[in-house]
């Protein structure tokens, strides 16, 4: 980095006037240790890392007539999208490269920008006639930050600058709603879909990181103010209907527009949609928009959907969707809720992901019809449109491994008195506070198992503050203890409680969760149709057909003796999300009486 660039970016930072309280670590300071969430990173670090870079690259070097040599990568990324996950692969890869110090990872992350680099031209020739080039720039703009950021590739922020100037002629100059792309002439409604108001994120994130005033400006255009921010801002419910996935991306260019602008519209906007998604919009599991779109309120659509569609939440993009703003909104606010909400989809949708496959097929959906089951986008019948029937590649094989390595980055915030513990994950964090090297180790069997045990290995005696989250479900039972010792202050579910001492190294913290087994209805409108949750997991019946039980029944899982996460509930078996496989599964049962 010049020291021009250096300057550039601590004056855009400075600037920024709105305060967040909290902060993420670096990539490189957290380490997941032996569990489900680092069996899912290391297997998408090794997947892309072994991924072809001719193949990759194919598609770019065809579109601008260069030689191309590899196999083709096959599916959306050489027909629907040509090329638009490439961002979000090399994005991956350079978060897995800093959060595993993996050298190798480091190098194919500057080859792959070095060989995008070489198709890139002042005409803009790849973007001639590209289906959706909002989108595919959006994410090649996150990929080469990243790359930058993460993997510390110099040559990336030119790269920028080149895709930038190739691109800007080929997308509109604002975002636009989709009536304002209906209007606009167009081959067929597949080109329609751009999602042009997702893009100031990143584009305020490049101002943030290069000081220029290009990328704010950007940004700023591309803020879908009229009819999505500033009625959300009023409280005006405009969610139903809109692409859901997409939409809830765009919030967290709202927190963006908050952090940059100042402007506490933006705010309001984002922290009222997410109250109207958790209020009319969720599944138990924590996953939203049925067939992709968001349904009317009180209508009992959610419920209808049970028994009318496969494609009930578009998981890996939503999970990092909703991660993405949930983390936003929990530095800016310290609301635990936004933490309860990440650990809510974690759990129950994205963690029990299908793993990519060599071909590219993809885990797009989660299930909740009456005859749930995993399985991949293209073995879906009615995802089999005529504009995808060779699905694999889709988007959410872009954003799996993006959240994937996230997970480093998710559990734990930084504030100015200590530490916010957010998931809880087997795990290792390193970090610097006034001089003193601190290391916090994780271990846990959560949510399995309730307790939490956190050590302390300090360079020498410090003063700080451990924050842990309450989750909001938490029983009464749920207690701390301090190197053996209960606390005696209470604890307050939907909180973070605040240890606050003079640490030593060996100091042990142990957080003991109460979790009690609890119902919830899938809308007001189907009270009858119930998830069965132990803390903040919904446990799936293994069936072929809904369960018809009584409401006393629902209150008396247990830990099943044969499999350490199964349960059982009067003959019938109970799993987590992540512990299924082949089985139909049933995600609501139906209370009957009598």
């Amino acid at each position: 980095m010049t020291r021009r660039l250096f300057l550039g970016c601590a004056a855009a930072v400075a600037a920024s006037p709105a305060r967040v309280d909290l902060s993420t670590f670096p990539y490189g300071a957290v380490e997941l240790l032996g569990g489900p969430l680092k069996r899912q990173f290391d297997e998408n670090h090794s997947f892309f890392l072994n991924l072809s870079e001719d193949r990759l690259l194919k598609i770019y070097r065809q579109r601008t007539g260069q030689p191309a040599p590899g196999k083709d990568m096959g599916g959306w990324y050489d027909d629907y999208c040509p090329g638009a996950h490439f961002g979000q692969y090399l994005s991956a890869l350079a978060r897995f490269a800093a959060a595993t110090r993996s050298e190798p990872t480091r190098a194919k992350v500057k080859r792959l920008v070095r060989g995008y680099a070489q198709t890139v031209d002042p005409s803009g020739k790849f973007f001639v006639g590209l289906r959706h080039p909002g989108y595919t720039y959006d994410k090649l703009v996150c990929g080469l930050l990243d790359a930058h950021s993460w993997a510390g590739d110099n040559s990336a922020l030119p790269v920028l600058y080149a895709t930038t100037r190739a691109a800007t002629p080929h997308m509109p100059d604002h975002a636009l709603t989709a009536e304002e792309q209906n209007s606009r002439p167009h081959k067929d409604e597949t080109y329609v879909w751009d999602e042009t108001y997702t893009m100031a994120e990143n584009l305020f994130l490049a101002y943030e990181r290069t000081g220029d005033r290009l990328f704010f400006d950007m940004g700023r255009r591309y803020l879908l103010d009229r009819t999505f921010f500033d009625p959300l801002a009023q409280g005006q419910n405009v969610l139903p209907g809109r692409h859901a996935y997409s939409h809830v991306n765009a919030l967290s260019s709202g927190m963006q527009g908050y952090l940059k602008l100042g402007d506490t519209k933006y705010l309001r906007a984002v922290t009222n949609a997410v109250d109207m998604i958790w209020k009319d919009q969720s599944f138990a599991t924590g996953g939203w928009g049925p067939n992709e779109a968001f349904v009317e309120p009180g209508k009992g659509q959610l419920g209808a959907s049970l028994s009318d569609t496969h494609r009930s939440f578009e998981t890996p993009c939503g999970a990092y969707a909703h991660f993405k703003v949930m983390r936003y909104l929990l530095g800016v606010t310290r609301d635990a809720r936004y933490g309860d909400s990440m650990e809510r989809v974690l759990y129950n949708t994205v963690l029990g992901a299908l793993p990519l496959r060599e071909d590219g097929s993809t885990f797009y959906y989660s299930d909740y019809h009456h005859s749930g089951a995993k399985t991949y986008r293209r073995d879906i019948p009615e995802a089999a449109y005529r504009w995808d029937h060779d699905s694999r590649w889709a988007c959410c094989s872009g954003t799996l491994p993006q959240i994937a390595a996230d997970y480093a980055i998710s559990g734990y915030l930084r504030s100015p008195d200590g530490v916010y513990v957010n998931l809880y994950a087997p795990s290792r964090l390193t970090w610097t506070m006034n001089s003193i090297r601190c290391v916090l180790t994780q271990q846990t069997g959560y949510p399995t198992g309730s307790l939490v045990t956190l050590r302390m290995e300090l360079s020498s005696p410090a003063d700080l503050s451990l924050h842990l989250r309450v989750p909001s479900w938490a029983g009464r039972n749920t207690s701390v203890s301090v190197n053996g010792k209960r606390l005696k202050e209470a604890l307050v579910p939907g909180t973070f409680f605040a240890v606050r001492r003079s640490w030593k190294s060996g100091d042990v913290v142990e957080l003991d969760i109460d979790q009690p087994v609890r119902t919830e209805a899938v809308d007001a409108q189907n009270p009858n149709q119930v998830a069965l949750l132990r803390g903040p997991q919904v446990l799936f019946a293994i069936a072929d057909k809904q369960p018809e039980l009584r409401r006393e029944q629902l209150a008396r899982p247990r830990l099943s003796k044969a499999r350490n996460e199964d349960w059982t509930l009067d003959g019938l078996l109970l799993r987590p999300f992540a512990s299924i496989g082949e089985e139909v599964y049933q995600t609501y049962s139906k209370v009957v009486t009598g």
